[in-house]
C-alpha cells in the first residue's frame, strides 16, 4: 500500500513539472533569434515595469554625465551623389561641331532615336549644335521636383566645337554611372533631368584671347526625380531592435509633426536593428546641419531628476564663452523647458554668449533673440551666416522688418558705417527664404516668348551705395540694391552673340538692337534705367547669361553708378576674436565659429566645387564638431578673417586678394564674354 501511494505522488509530481519544462524549452528555442529576443525584452520591460526593483535609468538619476544619442549613432545620406549624362546643346551661332566617334556619340544617337528624332547624325554634324558631357551633384535632403545646379557642361575631347556661348541644353537624363571593365559605362537609376541656358566659363588661368569656351554650367538646371532622406545609423557594437526603437522614440519625443488628421507623428522611425529613418522638422529645413547637431545632443537615458541636475550645470556653462556653444545646443535639445535659462544668456555682456542663446531660442520658435541676432549679423562676420539662417526660420513681423533694414548700409556699435555686400545680400536671401512673396523684395520673373521662366529680377529700395548682385550658384537672379539705377553714357556692350546695347555721349536714351542672319533686324529705344534695359534684352530673346554678360561689360567700362557683386554670401567656419580676459593681454583668443562643412544650407557653400565635394563629409564634420580645435592649429586655407573683423566682406574681400593672379580670380572669367 505504501508503495502504491509513493507511485501516485511521483506521477502527480511529474505531471505538474512538465508544463514548466515545456515553457523553458519553448523559451530556449525562441531565444535563438536576437531580434525576437530584443522584442521580448522590450515587451517584458513594459509589462513588468512596476514589479522590477531596479530601473536601469536610475543609475543616471543624480549624475550629469548623461549619455547622448550622438554617442551611439552616426548619420547617413549626407553625401553628394555624382550624376552624369550626355546631352545636345543647340542654338550655337556656328560655333558647334561634329563630335568624333565615341561611346558618348553612340549613347546620344540611341537616345535621340528613342525620342523618334529623324536623322540624328545630320543634327550632330550641324555647326549650331554640340555634344556635351554633363555632371551634377544631387544634394542631401533634395525633394522630388526641386532644382539644383548642373555643375559642368563640357564638350567631349576631339570635338571641333569652338564655343558653347549662347547655347541651350536640351532635356537630358542624369544618372549614376560607373565604368566597368569589359562592359563600358554602366548606367544606374535616372535621378534627375537637366536643361537650360549655359553659363560659359573660359577655364582657370586662361584669358578670353587664349581660352576656348567649351565648358559651362546651368544654374538650377537640374530637376530631381528622386527624394533623399537622412538616416541615423547605430554603431555596430550597439545595434539591436530594442536600441533602435529606443533611440527613434527619444528623437520622436523631441521632434514631431502633425498629419492632415491632426494626429501627432514622430519624425524618426526605426527601420531595422541599425537604421532609423529621419525626417527634418520644417524649422530646420534650411539648416539641417544644426538639426543633426541638436539630435546628437538629445539625452538617451535621463530621469526628470537627472535632467534638472544637468540643466543647473548647463545654466553655468551657457554663461562661459568656452562652453556656451555646446551648452546652447544641449538646452535646445531639451526643448521648451530650457527657454528660461536661454533667456538669461541674452543679458550677458559677452557677445558670443548672447549669440548662442539667441540662436537656440530662435530655433525653439521664440522671438526674444531677434534683436540680438540682428546685432551679431552686423557687428561680427563670424556670426553672420548663422544669425541670418536663424532669422529665416521665424515668420514674425519683427523679423521681416529687421531683414528689410539689414539690406541697407548699417552702423556698428562704434558708429562706423558697415556697407557690407554679403550682409545686404545675405539679408535678402534670408527674407526670400522666409517669405518669397514679401512685397519689399519687389520680385518679377522674366520669361521668354514661349513663356519659359528665365530668371528673377528684384529692385530693392535700400539705402547705401547702389549695388547690382548676380548669382553663380543655385538661382538665376539679379538684385538691384537701390531704386532708379541707371547706365552711364556713352555705352556699347553686347548681351549674347546677337544683341547690342548702345548709347551716344550725352544721350538719355539707350538703343537695344538684335541682328541675326536670315531674320529681320529689331531695334528699340529705352531709358537708361538698368531694370528697363534688362527687360528689353529679355524681350529681344536674351537669357540670364546674356544679361549677366551685358552688366559685367558695363561694369568693366565704368558705365554703372554703383558696384557689382557676384555670390556675395556669408560663409561658415570663420574666426572670432574674443575680448582679452585679463588686463595684461593685448589680443583676445582666436576661436572658430561653426564648421566650414556645416554651413546652413539656405546659402551655397562657395567652397563646394568639384574638388571640395571629395573632402571631409558632413557626417564626419558633425562628429568632430564637438572637438574644438586650438587656435594655433587652425588651417590657414580655411581662415577667412580679414583685416577688418567687422564686415564689408564680399566675394572678393572675404576670400581672395583682388591682386591675385588670374587663376585665383576666375570667378570674373566665368562671366566675361567677347
Amino acid at each position: 500500500m505504501k508503495t502504491f501511494r509513493l507511485y501516485v505522488w511521483l506521477l502527480c509530481g511529474l505531471m505538474l513539472c512538465s508544463p514548466v519544462v515545456g515553457c523553458q524549452q519553448l523559451k530556449l528555442l525562441r531565444s535563438q533569434s536576437p531580434d525576437k529576443q530584443d522584442e521580448e525584452d522590450l515587451d517584458d520591460g513594459k509589462k513588468g515595469e512596476k514589479g522590477k526593483d531596479k530601473d536601469p535609468d536610475k543609475e543616471f538619476e543624480t549624475k550629469v554625465e548623461t549619455p547622448f544619442i550622438g554617442d551611439y549613432t552616426a548619420f547617413a545620406g549626407m553625401n553628394w551623389v555624382v550624376l552624369e549624362g550626355v546631352g545636345l546643346v543647340v542654338g550655337l551661332d556656328g560655333t558647334g561641331g561634329d563630335p568624333p566617334p565615341s561611346i558618348y556619340r553612340e549613347q546620344l544617337v540611341n537616345d535621340m532615336r528613342k525620342r523618334d528624332i529623324k536623322d540624328p547624325e545630320s543634327i550632330l554634324r550641324s555647326p549650331n549644335t554640340a555634344l556635351v558631357k554633363i555632371r551634377a551633384y544631387l544634394p542631401p535632403l533634395v525633394r522630388k521636383g526641386e532644382a539644383f545646379d548642373v555643375e559642368s557642361v563640357m564638350v567631349v575631347e576631339g570635338d571641333t566645337s569652338t564655343s558653347l556661348n549662347g547655347g541651350w541644353l536640351l532635356e537630358t537624363e542624369l544618372y549614376e554611372a560607373a565604368v566597368v571593365q569589359g562592359h563600358g559605362v554602366m548606367k544606374g537609376h535616372v535621378m534627375a533631368k537637366a536643361k537650360g541656358p549655359i553659363l560659359v566659363t573660359t577655364g582657370e588661368g586662361k584669358s578670353d584671347s587664349t581660352g576656348v569656351k567649351l565648358r559651362g554650367k546651368i544654374l538650377a538646371g537640374a530637376i530631381a526625380k528622386k527624394e533623399r532622406d537622412l538616416r541615423v545609423q547605430l554603431r555596430s557594437d550597439f545595434r539591436s531592435v530594442r536600441q533602435s526603437r529606443r533611440i527613434a522614440s527619444k528623437i520622436g519625443d523631441r521632434f514631431f509633426a502633425y498629419n492632415e488628421s491632426g494626429l501627432r507623428e514622430p519624425l524618426a522611425k526605426a527601420l531595422t536593428d541599425q537604421t532609423i529613418e529621419l525626417k527634418v522638422l520644417g524649422r530646420y529645413k534650411d539648416n539641417y546641419p544644426r538639426y543633426l547637431q541638436v539630435i546628437r545632443n538629445i539625452a538617451f537615458r535621463e530621469t526628470q531628476v537627472g535632467r534638472h541636475v544637468r540643466m543647473e550645470k548647463l545654466k553655468t556653462q551657457l554663461l562661459d564663452p568656452d562652453t556656451t556653444e555646446q551648452a546652447a545646443l544641449q538646452l535646445e535639445a531639451i526643448g521648451d523647458q530650457a527657454v528660461s535659462i536661454l533667456k538669461t544668456g541674452l543679458k550677458h555682456p559677452d557677445q558670443e554668449v548672447r549669440f548662442n542663446s539667441a540662436m537656440a531660442l530662435t530655433y525653439l520658435g521664440k522671438s526674444d533673440g531677434i534683436k540680438t541676432l540682428g546685432e551679431c549679423a552686423v557687428q561680427e562676420r563670424a556670426f553672420r551666416v548663422y544669425a541670418l539662417a536663424a532669422l529665416a526660420t521665424l515668420d514674425e513681423a519683427e523679423t521681416h522688418l529687421l531683414l528689410r533694414d539689414l539690406m541697407s548700409a548699417q552702423k556698428d556699435e562704434s558708429g562706423k558705417i558697415v556697407d557690407s555686400a554679403e550682409m545686404r545680400y545675405g539679408a535678402f536671401r534670408a527674407l526670400w527664404t522666409l517669405d518669397k512673396r514679401d512685397p519689399y523684395l519687389n520680385g518679377e520673373v522674366l520669361k521668354d516668348s514661349s513663356d519659359r521662366e528665365l530668371f528673377s529680377l528684384h529692385t530693392i529700395p535700400a539705402t547705401g551705395e547702389p549695388m547690382i548682385h548676380l548669382t553663380h550658384h543655385w538661382r538665376s537672379e539679379i538684385v538691384l540694391f537701390g531704386i532708379n539705377q541707371k547706365f552711364k553714357t556713352p555705352l556699347a556692350v553686347r548681351a549674347g552673340p546677337r544683341i547690342w546695347v548702345t548709347a551716344q555721349p550725352g544721350k538719355d536714351q539707350i538703343v537695344v538692337a538684335r541682328y541675326e542672319a536670315g531674320q529681320p533686324d529689331r531695334r528699340k529705344e529705352v531709358s537708361t534705367s538698368v531694370a528697363e534695359v534688362i527687360r528689353t534684352v529679355v524681350e529681344f530673346g536674351g537669357s540670364y547669361p546674356d544679361v549677366a554678360q551685358m552688366i559685367l561689360q558695363a561694369a568693366k567700362q565704368q558705365n554703372l553708378t554703383g558696384r557689382i557683386e557676384i555670390d556675395a554670401l556669408p560663409q561658415g567656419g570663420r574666426e572670432y576674436i574674443r575680448k582679452p580676459t585679463s588686463a595684461g593681454d593685448t589680443e583676445g583668443k582666436s576661436h572658430r565659429i561653426g564648421n566650414a562643412n556645416l554651413i546652413p544650407n539656405f546659402v551655397p557653400n562657395l567652397k563646394d566645387d568639384e574638388a571640395a565635394k571629395n573632402k571631409q563629409s558632413q557626417s564626419e564634420a558633425l562628429e568632430s564638431s564637438d572637438k574644438k580645435p586650438n587656435a594655433d592649429k587652425l588651417d590657414s586655407e580655411d581662415n577667412l578673417t580679414d583685416a577688418d573683423p567687422k564686415g564689408n566682406a564680399s566675394l572678393v574681400d572675404a576670400r581672395k586678394d583682388p591682386s591675385a593672379p588670374n587663376q585665383d580670380r576666375h570667378w570674373y572669367e566665368f562671366w566675361k564674354r567677347k
